[in-house]
């Protein structure tokens, strides 16, 4: 959570954490969620991915890929949600976790063999 608010604090300099718009909980909870995909996806495969990288810097830069990914994709997920005009539920934030952890790991599975 810390660094989601953060990064609304970064993009929103004036934001008043305790009176925050839809927009600025939308954006605290997609950066969220991208952050804890994040995290499962690198618990899960991140030591096998350093592991059969050519050297540390070549693992960690798989890493850095899988973020951006992640969170790239995340990113994509909450605005289709949000053209399709209707509110963000709890079922929506779970399929959306599953699908793109499950992508995720179909995207990456080479760096982990």
């Amino acid at each position: 959570v810390n660094d989601a608010l953060t990064e609304l604090v970064s993009r929103y300099p004036d934001v008043d954490l305790l009176v925050l718009t839809e927009e600025q909980r939308e954006f605290v909870l997609e950066r969220f969620i991208s952050m804890d995909v994040y995290r499962r996806f690198a618990l899960d495969v991140g030591k096998h991915i350093q592991d059969k990288a050519s050297s540390a810097a070549v693992g960690l830069l798989r890493l850095r890929q899988a973020r951006e990914y992640i969170r790239e994709t995340v990113i994509a997920s909450f605005k289709r949600i949000r053209a399709g005009s209707r509110a963000l539920s709890r079922s929506d934030i779970t399929r959306l976790v599953q699908r793109v952890l499950g992508d995720a790991f179909d995207v990456f599975s080479e760096y982990a063999e």
